[in-house]
């Protein structure tokens, strides 16, 4: 399986401005607050998934959980493979891997503002 770099899912992390701005934050505590979907103090692989999955679906103009290359943005690096919704929920979650610093499974707020390692 072919995994998209690590660029391409900051972009469709952060690519919906009007989504970003609808759900703007001011620190660090409230981006936990808006990802922790069960109210925990801490955030799941899932809702991790979940939360940054937003601009996949923003993108996905059909619906039918895959991006063509028309529905990607352009690279400037000529044609563009699809990116399905598990492959991208796969990046996702070797990012979460990466961000888990203690290996619990989990995210606090400190492990969510470090960037991935």
């Amino acid at each position: 399986m072919r995994h998209r770099p690590l660029a391409f899912v900051l972009y469709l992390s952060l690519s919906c401005p009007a989504l970003c701005a609808a759900q703007a934050v001011t620190s660090t505590g409230d981006y936990l607050a808006r990802i922790d979907g069960d109210g925990d103090g801490r955030i799941s692989l899932s809702e991790y998934q979940d939360w940054l999955s937003y601009a996949f679906d923003a993108m996905d103009a059909n619906r039918d959980g895959v991006l063509d290359a028309q529905e990607q943005p352009a690279s400037g690096r000529g044609a563009r493979a699809t990116l399905t919704r598990e492959q991208h929920r796969q990046t996702l979650a070797e990012r979460f891997r990466k961000q888990d610093r203690n290996h619990d499974g989990w995210l606090d707020a400190r492990e969510l503002a470090s960037p991935p390692q």
